[in-house]
């Protein structure tokens, strides 16, 4: 990373670390506030719109940046930097009121906030943020249609938006898991910018940039016990911003990086990866309400993280063993492009088997089965 990328960063992680108590403080006077219930993990009365103040500071990092020789060639088309942040505000917003409205009442119906993500990924796509070039395994690449990539653009804005909207449902799963995924996009990009793969100019790396620097600034309030959370404004608005950057890298040229047939299977499928976690847990949900025939939108307590809990792992360890999932699955992509080494995987194999040891073994989770069995009702034979 170049001084001017560690710059932005700490700009960005400032002014949310600085606005954030400001933000909670206003909330706790306008009442915005989320309520332990039966499907809630938390204790007490917690504010909930935390993602403005990460907005904010995407903004301010993107300004900065505006300003830098070093990203002269990004805002040589200011469009593409300035769809991006049109779209993050157009996802914060309607999070926000969706927050708000749940104040009073019910928020923001489940089709009404799919139309703002909708709003969203259209500004992305007639800003230049788009799925241009789709790679398929085995069958090459396909360059979409102007109409055809921008339908792939909003469903893939409204897909990312709604998966880490999804996994946010344990103090810092969410800002950490976007942390890791957001600093793998960072070495992504720029390594694909140092072999001459993306030009310089591609905003994908800066994006990736802003959306690490706000979850860094975020997380020291968001870890439990947290003392603010970012909401639907935060979790849309780190969607977007992770799908713009995704396409950005993944979708935007026919290159073929020569050495790395690995990771260049298929670039666009790599937030599949690197964002596993939240995306498979998305994909349990939708089957798992389909089954009951609930709603998608319905909130259950069956999420992964959900999971881990009844195992029997407190609030902090289930959060570290979602994050180190998701770093297991970053090295998985990242350590073959960065060092030309396809047995570097082998590493990565054996730590996912001693996480998956760690998670059922360990004597939380061991206690709870226990008592579980315990509980059981006796039946008497004879």
């Amino acid at each position: 990373m170049t001084k001017a990328h560690v710059l932005v960063l700490a700009v960005v992680a400032v002014t949310t670390l600085v606005l954030t108590p400001v933000v909670r403080w206003a909330a706790v006077r306008r009442g915005a506030l989320v309520a332990p219930d039966e499907r809630r993990v938390h204790e007490r009365p917690t504010a909930a719109v935390g993602g403005v103040a990460m907005w904010a500071g995407v903004v301010a990092g993107m300004a900065v940046a505006s300003r830098l020789d070093t990203f002269d060639l990004v805002f040589d088309t200011p469009t593409i930097p300035v769809g991006i942040v049109v779209a993050a505000t157009v996802a914060t917003f309607v999070g926000w009121l969706d927050e708000v409205r749940k104040v009073h009442g019910n928020g923001v119906s489940a089709p009404a906030k799919t139309a703002g993500l909708v709003l969203a990924g259209s500004a992305l796509s007639i800003a230049g943020v788009s799925t241009v070039f789709f790679r398929v395994p085995f069958l090459g690449i396909f360059s979409l249609s102007p109409d055809l990539s921008a339908f792939v653009t909003v469903v893939w804005v409204v897909g990312m938006a709604n998966a880490l909207n999804l996994i946010d449902g344990l103090d810092g799963l969410a800002a950490g898991i976007t942390a890791i995924a957001s600093g793998s996009f960072i070495l992504y990009g720029l390594r694909l910018e140092d072999v001459g793969v993306l030009p310089p100019g591609n905003v994908g790396p800066l994006v990736a940039v802003v959306t690490f620097g706000a979850c860094v600034g975020f997380l020291p309030w968001n870890v439990h016990p947290a003392r603010i959370f970012m909401g639907d404004c935060g979790a849309l608005m780190l969607g977007v911003l992770m799908a713009a950057s995704t396409m950005s890298v993944g979708g935007s040229t026919d290159a073929v990086y020569s050495g790395q047939s690995f990771f260049f299977l298929a670039p666009l499928f790599i937030p599949l990866v690197i964002l596993g976690v939240p995306i498979v847990d998305t994909l349990f949900a939708i089957v798992r309400r389909a089954t009951k025939r609930s709603g998608v939108a319905t909130a259950d307590k069956e999420h992964l993280h959900h999971r881990l809990l009844k195992l029997g792992h407190g609030h902090r360890r289930a959060v570290l063993i979602l994050w180190a999932w998701t770093a297991l699955l970053s090295g998985a992509v990242l350590i073959p492009a960065l060092t030309n080494r396809g047995d570097a995987l082998v590493p990565i194999a054996l730590g996912g088997l001693a996480l998956v040891l760690f998670t059922v073994f360990h004597p939380g989770a061991r206690r709870a089965r226990d008592d579980a069995r315990a509980d059981e009702p006796r039946v008497e034979v004879g």
